[in-house]
C-alpha cells in the first residue's frame, strides 16, 4: 500500500524530471547554443580553400545528382529545342566541412555557397540558362555532421533537342539533357545518379503536361566523354516525347480534306457555267497554297519531305486535277467542237459552191437551154439532179457577161420523165453526208460523261490516298 508520503515523493520527482526536459529543450534555443552552432560554422569556414577539391591527390569525388522536373514549358521544332524548369540536386562528402558536437543538419545561408567547393557541372547541350532569383537567389547548401554536402539549386534551361521530322505530326522525339563536369576528368570526380536509377533520381515527370506532347517515357544513362583533354564523367537523362495529333487533325487536315472535296462540286455544275466552275476552282487552289504557307512558316527550313507535306501536296495535287478536268471539258464543248464545226462546214460550203459552179446552164437569148455545153462539162446523172433540184435557179448569160436569175418552170424541169428517177440516189448521198457531219462534230453527252466519270473516280482515289497514308503512317 502507498502511504500519502511516498505518493507527494513521486509527485515530486516527476515534477522535476518534466522541469528539467522542458529546460533542456530551451536549452537548445538559448544565446549560448547558437553562439556553439556559429562557432562550429566559423570553425569549418576558417583555413577552408575552395581552390582544392575534397580529397585532393587522392581518391575521385563521388557526386551524386537527382532532378526533381517543375515543368517542361516549351518544345519548338523551329529552334530544334526545349525548355525545362527542375530542381537540381548535388550531393558529395568533403571530410574538411565534417563536425562533432552537434547532431542537427545544418541548413546555411545560399551565400554559403560561395565559400565552398562545388562540382563544376555543366548542360552539355544547354542554349540558355538562369537560377531562380525571387525573391533570392534559389540555392540551398546543407551540412551534415559526416561532412556530406547537399547543394540545391532551381534551375531553368533551354537544351537542344535535335529532331527528325520525316514523320511529322506524327512522329517520336528523343529530347536529352547532358550533365557533365567541365574542368575536373574522372581521375578528380565521379558522377551518379543519386537514388538507383529512374525511380529515386528523377521525379516529377508523371505531373507533367505538354500540349503537344506526352511524356511515354524516360531513361537514365552514366557514362564516359573522352577528349583529347581527357576523359570526363557525364549523365543523361533522356525523354521519349509523342505528339499528340488532335490539333493537327482540327487545323490541317480536316481543312484539307473538306477543301479536297469542296473541289468535286464543280463536277455537278453545268459545263457552260464558265465562271462558277473556274472561281470554284481557283479558290480552292489558292486555299490549299495558304495552308501550305503556314505550315511551312512553323517549321525548320529542312531537305528532306515530312509526312503532313506529302498529305498537303497530295490534297493541292487532287484540287489542281479538279481545275484541269473542267479545262479539259471547256476545251471539248467550247474549242474543239466549235473548231471541226467550223471546218465542216467550210468544207461542205466549198463542195457545194463547186458544184454549183459546175452545174451553170447556159441558155440563148431567147432563153433556151445549150445541152451541148451541159453534157460535155457534166455526167448524165450530174445533170439529171441537177435539173431534178426545184432549187436550181442560176442560169448564165455569157454574151453581155451579165448574170440574171431566171425561175425555172415545172415544165422545163419535169419535161422529160427519165429525171425523176435519179432523186432517190441523190437523197441517200445527202443522208451519208449528213451521217458523216454528226461523226465529227463531238456529242454534248460526251461532254456530260467526262463530269460522270470524275464524280466517281476522284473520290475513291481520294479515298485509297487517304487509306494508304494512314496505315504507312501510324503503323
Amino acid at each position: 500500500m502507498w502511504t500519502t508520503l511516498d505518493r507527494g515523493c513521486w509527485g515530486f520527482c516527476s515534477l522535476s524530471l518534466l522541469v528539467t526536459i522542458v529546460c533542456g529543450a530551451q536549452s537548445a534555443n538559448e544565446p549560448s547554443n547558437m553562439s556553439y552552432v556559429k562557432a562550429t560554422v566559423d570553425k569549418l569556414l576558417k583555413g577552408y580553400d575552395i581552390r582544392l577539391r575534397p580529397d585532393f591527390g587522392g581518391s575521385p569525388v563521388d557526386v551524386g545528382m537527382s532532378i526533381d522536373i517543375a515543368s517542361i514549358d516549351m518544345v519548338s521544332e523551329v529552334n530544334m529545342d526545349y525548355t525545362i524548369t527542375m530542381y537540381f540536386q548535388q550531393s558529395w562528402r568533403d571530410k574538411r566541412l565534417s563536425y562533432t558536437g552537434i547532431s542537427l543538419n545544418l541548413t546555411l545561408d545560399n551565400r554559403v555557397a560561395d565559400q565552398l567547393w562545388v562540382p563544376d557541372t555543366y548542360f552539355i547541350n544547354d542554349k540558355k540558362s538562369f537560377v531562380h532569383g525571387v525573391t533570392v537567389k534559389n540555392r540551398m547548401i546543407r551540412l551534415h555532421p559526416d561532412g556530406t554536402v547537399l547543394y540545391g539549386l532551381r534551375i531553368t534551361t533551354t537544351a537542344a533537342c535535335m529532331m527528325d521530322l520525316r514523320r511529322y505530326p506524327l512522329d517520336e522525339q528523343n529530347c536529352t539533357l547532358e550533365i557533365e563536369s567541365y574542368g575536373y576528368t574522372t581521375d578528380d570526380i565521379e558522377f551518379y545518379w543519386q537514388g538507383g536509377g529512374n525511380g529515386g533520381s528523377v521525379t516529377g515527370v508523371e505531373n507533367i503536361e505538354l500540349p503537344q506532347f506526352s511524356i511515354i517515357d524516360y531513361q537514365t544513362l552514366s557514362k564516359k566523354a573522352v577528349f583529347a583533354t581527357g576523359s570526363y564523367p557525364r549523365l543523361s537523362l533522356s525523354f521519349k516525347l509523342k505528339r499528340n495529333i488532335g490539333y493537327f487533325i482540327l487545323q490541317t487536315y480536316m481543312p484539307s480534306i473538306l477543301i479536297t472535296i469542296l473541289s468535286w462540286v464543280s463536277f455537278w455544275i453545268n459545263y457552260d457555267a464558265s465562271a462558277a466552275r473556274v472561281a470554284l476552282g481557283i479558290t480552292t487552289v489558292l486555299t490549299m497554297t495558304t495552308i501550305n504557307t503556314h505550315l511551312r512558316e512553323t517549321l525548320p527550313k529542312i531537305p528532306y519531305v515530312k509526312a503532313i507535306d506529302i498529305y498537303l501536296m497530295g490534297c493541292f495535287f487532287f484540287v489542281f486535277l479538279a481545275l484541269l478536268e473542267y479545262a479539259f471539258v471547256n476545251y471539248i464543248f467550247f474549242g474543239r467542237g466549235p473548231q471541226l464545226q467550223k471546218k465542216v462546214a467550210e468544207k461542205a460550203n466549198n463542195e457545194k459552191k463547186s458544184r454549183l459552179e459546175s452545174n451553170k446552164v447556159q441558155v440563148d437569148a431567147h432563153g433556151n437551154i445549150l445541152l451541148t455545153n451541159m453534157t460535155s462539162e457534166m455526167g448524165g446523172t450530174d445533170m439529171i439532179g441537177v435539173l431534178s433540184d426545184p432549187q436550181a435557179t442560176m442560169f448564165s448569160y455569157d454574151s453581155a457577161s451579165i448574170q440574171y436569175r431566171k425561175p425555172m418552170s415545172s415544165r422545163d424541169l419535169y419535161g422529160r420523165p427519165g429525171i425523176d428517177r435519179p432523186t432517190g440516189h441523190k437523197k441517200g448521198r445527202l443522208r451519208r453526208r449528213a451521217s458523216q457531219l454528226k461523226v465529227k462534230i463531238p456529242d454534248l453527252t460526251d461532254v456530260n460523261a467526262v463530269d460522270k466519270w470524275s464524280r466517281v473516280v476522284f473520290p475513291i482515289t481520294f479515298t485509297f490516298f487517304n487509306l494508304v497514308y494512314w496505315l504507312y503512317y501510324v503503323h
